[in-house]
């Protein structure tokens, strides 16, 4: 072994001993009948360990619920579960994602500054589904495998208190204050080593996937081997590529003529938008706890379905259902990032905006190219927009009738001139 790797390894042995020092240090309960949110990453997998030899559970539940993160993603998990020695239970919730949560993010706009909200709801459908479960096995306690510098600690927080009131709830990785690189090693310790091709993981939905989430910097190299489906747009075809989508009740219901369930829409367009370079979302995002963090999605699908609702929305609904409905949005995904999808004010939203999509219905034709997404076509049976009356070319009102209009809208104005005057200010109000 060289003088370097000797160093390296001494290093290693030095991290190892921190991390397990840290666990050490921490005194937790023990004996109890543990349920466990685990996906076969990191942060789960090193919650089966712990849950084994720190925390002495009488018994250990890891339940893995399938969001949409894809066959492979679960495969991984029971693959990892046999290495960890135990047998998990799987929770089939993509129906439930897909039709109660997704459509309810499309017809919502759901965007957090620039964030198609995704992850903020896989953690709660997860959590709920882990709580209820671990009542129906008579379990005291809950764990899952966040950190204490993210997001989802709050997010399962919220919904384990809320369907399982009264149980406790360990979350070791933030509870004995371990770094990413600790639990890696820690994991090798354990005889199950885990490699990432980026630091943070990652995590699949249907909808976004999230990359390396808290674990990018701002030198930090995104190479092609991580997209899932993104071709970088200065690889994707030379040709645009054109898709038609139909709309019923501000949800997409056809792709190129062909009716499809969501699931499989969103599939489609992940791959097809994918393959045109649409998708790729690098961004500066504020946590729950106020922290920046620089944060990689991929969202082909969403990217497409989003932009195209949004307009859709404009043609169909009349100003002031927009003008309110735009807060409301940005609300809405507030709400959900921050944990409180199950929250009273969200579901008083919803109400209102499925009330608003029963016009928002018709038919867009798309080009897609090296990562734009162009409309060249639109058709609204429910929208508003009515060149015959709006157009200049029209003659479909006397113009005229409106200069009196005009004069009554403008008297305001002519009034907040003479109280300036009074006051001394100049025309615009200042002094």
């Amino acid at each position: 072994m060289t003088t370097s790797n000797q160093e390296q390894q001494t290093d290693k042995q030095s991290a190892l001993a921190v991390a397990l020092q840290k666990i050490e240090a921490v005194e937790v309960p023990q004996g109890k009948s543990i349920a466990l949110a685990y996906s076969g990453g990191l942060d789960s997998s090193l919650c089966v360990k712990l849950s084994q030899l720190k925390y002495k559970a009488r018994e250990l539940y890891a339940i893995n619920v399938d969001v949409g993160q894809g066959q492979d993603e679960i495969e991984m998990a029971v693959e990892r579960a046999v290495q960890l020695g135990i047998q998990p239970i799987t929770i089939d919730a993509r129906k439930e994602f897909t039709e109660q949560w997704l459509t309810k993010a499309i017809q919502a706009n759901s965007d957090y500054n620039g964030y198609p909200v995704s992850t903020s709801m896989t953690r709660q459908l997860i959590a709920a589904r882990v709580a209820q479960k671990a009542l129906e096995l008579g379990c005291d306690a809950l764990m899952e495998g966040s950190s204490g510098k993210g997001n989802d600690q709050y997010r399962m927080h919220n919904v384990f208190s809320l369907f399982a009131p009264g149980l406790a709830i360990f979350v070791p990785v933030r509870d004995f204050d371990l770094t990413r690189s600790e639990e890696g090693l820690l994991m090798e310790h354990y005889g199950v080593p885990i490699e990432e091709i980026i630091v943070g993981g990652d995590d699949k939905t249907m909808w976004c996937r999230s990359i390396a989430s808290g674990g990018i910097d701002l030198d930090t190299e995104l190479p092609d081997s991580i997209w899932m489906w993104l071709t970088p747009p200065q690889k994707a075809p030379d040709k645009p590529t054109t898709i038609k989508l139909t709309w019923r009740n501000g949800l997409p219901v056809a792709l190129d003529g062909h009716e499809l369930p969501l699931d499989e829409m969103i599939e489609q367009l992940n791959v097809i938008g994918g393959a045109n370079g649409i998708g790729k979302i690098d961004l500066f995002e504020d946590g729950i706890m106020g922290l920046k963090s620089r944060e990689i999605y991929e969202a082909p699908a969403a990217t497409i379905l989003l932009k195209v609702h949004r307009d859709l929305e404009q043609f169909c609904l009349t100003k002031e259902e927009i003008q309110l409905k735009r807060p409301l949005d940005a609300y809405w995904a507030r709400l959900v990032y921050h944990g409180e999808w199950f929250h009273p004010l969200k579901q008083a939203i919803d109400a209102f905006i499925a009330e608003t999509q029963k016009v928002v219905n018709g038919e867009y034709t798309l080009q897609l190219y090296k990562g734009n997404i162009d409309i060249v076509a639109r058709k609204a049976e429910g929208g508003l927009f009515f060149p015959d009356v709006r157009s200049i070319k029209s003659a479909s009102f006397n113009q005229k009738e409106c200069a009196a209009v005009a004069h009554i809208r403008g008297l305001p104005y002519e009034l907040i001139s003479r109280r300036n005057k009074n006051l001394g200010f100049s025309p615009v109000g200042g002094i």
